[in-house]
């Protein structure tokens, strides 16, 4: 559950920051990164709960990676106003892929990837 808390703050703001350091997303309203964001950290944290143990972290953060490029790049066209460009989701994908390097290390160091087989919680 810290996890997933962690990764609510973590993808908005980190939408956020690809919004002003990226001249190719663009969006109009200061919300619609916050969406896209929580978006993310849900798909995010469902793909963990499949993919993520110790010995599929590199995996997992790649599919965490494509899946951020496909989300950020559709969630956006679905938006008023906005534009992200597939080049813009690429980049917003790449730092969003290093945040999820540095989360599934520490899921994976402080041994919460394990799962409950009666509720499948992590």
């Amino acid at each position: 559950m810290l996890g997933f808390l962690v990764k609510l703050i973590v993808c908005p703001v980190t939408v956020i920051i690809a919004w002003m350091l990226f001249p190719n997303v663009d969006f109009f309203y200061w919300f619609q990164p916050v969406i896209i964001g929580v978006i993310l950290a849900v798909a995010s944290h469902l793909m963990e709960l499949i993919l993520l143990n110790e010995n599929t972290v590199g995996f997992s953060t790649f599919m965490d990676l494509i899946a951020s490029i496909i989300i950020v790049y559709y969630a956006s066209m679905l938006q008023t106003n906005s534009e992200v460009t597939f080049l813009g989701a690429i980049f917003t994908g790449a730092l969003l892929g290093v945040t999820e390097i540095i989360q599934h290390r520490w899921l994976v160091e402080k041994n919460r990837t394990q799962k409950n087989p009666t509720t499948n919680k992590v």
